[in-house]
């Protein structure tokens, strides 16, 4: 006999579960009626082994039908959805969230983190070991010819596809958060919602689909997210899972008291001369409003206008920007550029920025970075964290959301290539791994200030870097032959990273090699800037 695969299925509303003229959300008893009557025999035609779990006891409190369309929802309601999956965490083998797709690119972040605990240092105390697979569709599932009847699926839509799609991926066992539409499989905190009116409504920009079904489900092994680094960290763990739910208590208790807001940049009105700008006055009305975080939605690679084109520090909207940071509100600057990083040393325009405070998120979603930050600062009080620590987290890729650029991971991005680097976020130091010299450690200004290879042979480079499972750092020639080596490995050692951070003060940068799933620091160089 086979084993019956469980999937927990939460409806939370949006078009995929909407009936009527114009459109609203059923309930979800209609819906689960509807989908064992309609859609069940259907599913289980390709897998026989299924047993669906429809929740109905979810509701969101500012709707009638309890089901919300996703124009509607609130932080508070991304709690409300990720307690459901914690709840019965035990009970299901994955879960389906059936969302709307107006706002399905914060949520795939939240739940994201909602669905995790973490160190001030970054380091994962509790994880997903399940999938929770996101989807919903630009079409209805199901044809109502009139009010209360259900006669079947609706013709020509993209909602079967994506259930099938999904219920494929849950299978498939990936553990965390994961969007799927349209055929394509993407972490969910890297989605951004693309087309209104096309069956195609959500896209990657800066990070590849893990994911492809066709005939069967394709999968990318080297994209998938890790399983979690010990048994310890994993939700199916009854006290990691306790952690997880009491930090959501807090979050949800906290979630509503400092928003976060976003502002983006456009073409508006300043005076040098009296240094008065609109997006100034923008910026200290969303301050008098005792905002908690403020995401910036600048030009290319992070340019934003500080009102002043001569000298930013004198411009209306720097010196209100510079106001809100030391009032204690975490900026972070995104672009609103579809794809592409945050680069501070690319333009003038922009290299200010640091010096209020700003955050540089590298490639993170604007939708990203407003659900990352509204979690970490609603996590802030029962974590115990500084404000440091929240700004600290937010530029460290915890849930997939960002591209790591000053760490390499021996379970994802073990190797740095020839001419590759690692750098800190502010740009004040990198390792590179130059191709005449091998791997440096350089300040911005590019003086070197500490070298791998103290008398580099030129006919043995390039080479490649790579951080080992067992935490040993090591340099091969282009020929595999071993040039250097930090000797840190340890026997009992199974996830490793190499870090390069800089001193709060601003004075130095570390090099340090980390054992992650023990917590622990292998091996470590420090260098004055």
């Amino acid at each position: 006999m086979e084993a019956i695969l469980k999937i927990g299925v939460i409806n939370t509303g949006g078009t995929i579960s909407c009936v009527g003229n114009p459109l609203a959300p059923m309930t979800s008893v209609e819906f689960k009626a509807a989908c064992q009557t309609h859609l069940d025999p259907i599913l289980l035609q390709a897998f026989p082994d299924l047993q669906l779990d429809y929740v109905t006891d979810l509701a969101f409190p500012e709707s009638a039908t309890g089901m919300l369309d996703s124009t509607n929802l609130q932080p508070s309601d991304w709690c409300l959805i990720a307690r459901a999956i914690l709840e019965r965490y035990d009970s299901v083998d994955g879960w389906i969230v059936l969302h709307g797709t107006d706002t399905m690119d914060f949520s795939g972040t939240a739940l994201s983190m909602l669905l995790a605990r973490f160190a001030a240092d970054g380091t994962v105390l509790a994880e997903l070991s399940k999938p929770v697979i996101l989807t919903g569709s630009q079409v209805p599932l199901f044809h109502s010819p009139a009010p209360g009847t259900i006669s079947g699926m609706s013709f020509n839509t993209d909602a079967f596809q994506n259930v099938c799609g999904a219920i494929a991926a849950a299978q498939a066992g990936i553990p965390g958060v994961c969007v799927f539409f349209d055929s394509l499989l993407m972490r969910g905190s890297r989605v951004v919602k693309a087309d209104a009116n096309q069956f195609r409504g959500f896209s990657s920009p800066n990070f590849p689909p893990i994911g492809q079904y066709g005939i069967t489900l394709g999968l990318n092994p080297d994209l998938m997210p890790q399983p979690p680094v010990s048994p310890a960290t994993s939700l199916d763990d009854q006290t990691a899972r306790a952690g997880v739910l009491e930090q959501l208590d807090a979050i949800a208790a906290d979630i509503d008291k400092a928003p976060v807001i976003t502002l983006g940049a456009f073409p508006a009105r300043y005076n040098p001369a009296e240094a008065t700008a609109l997006l100034a006055e923008m910026i200290r009305a969303c301050l008098g409003k005792g905002i908690s975080g403020l995401v910036l939605q600048s030009y290319g690679e992070g340019n934003f206008p500080s009102g002043n084109a001569r000298e930013a520090a004198k411009g209306a909207i720097y010196q209100a920007l510079d106001e809100a940071n030391r009032a204690g509100v975490v900026i972070v600057d995104n672009t609103q550029v579809l794809q592409g990083a945050v680069d501070y040393n690319a333009y003038a325009a922009g290299a200010w920025l640091p010096k209020i405070g700003a955050l540089n998120p590298v490639d993170m979603t604007v939708m990203a970075s407003i659900a990352k930050l509204t979690v970490l600062i609603a996590a802030r009080r029962k974590n115990g964290w500084t404000l440091d620590d929240v700004k600290y987290l937010m530029q460290t890729p915890l849930v997939g959301e960002m591209t790591d650029i000053s760490r390499l991971d021996s379970r994802s991005n073990a190797v740095l290539l020839p001419g590759q680097s690692l750098t800190t976020f502010n740009g004040s130091g990198s390792l590179i791994n130059d191709t005449k010299t091998g791997p440096q450690l350089r300040d911005s200004s590019g003086a070197v200030l500490w070298s791998m290879l103290e008398a580099p042979d030129k006919a043995a480079l390039p080479g490649r870097l790579h951080i080992m499972g067992s935490g040993n750092l090591a340099f091969h020639s282009r020929n595999s032959e071993l040039l250097w080596q930090s000797e840190s490995g340890k026997d009992d050692c199974a996830a490793a990273r190499l870090r390069l951070t800089q001193a709060a003060d601003g004075c130095s940068v570390t090099l340090s090699i980390e054992d992650y799933g023990k917590s622990r620091t292998l091996w470590t160089k420090t260098v004055s800037l």
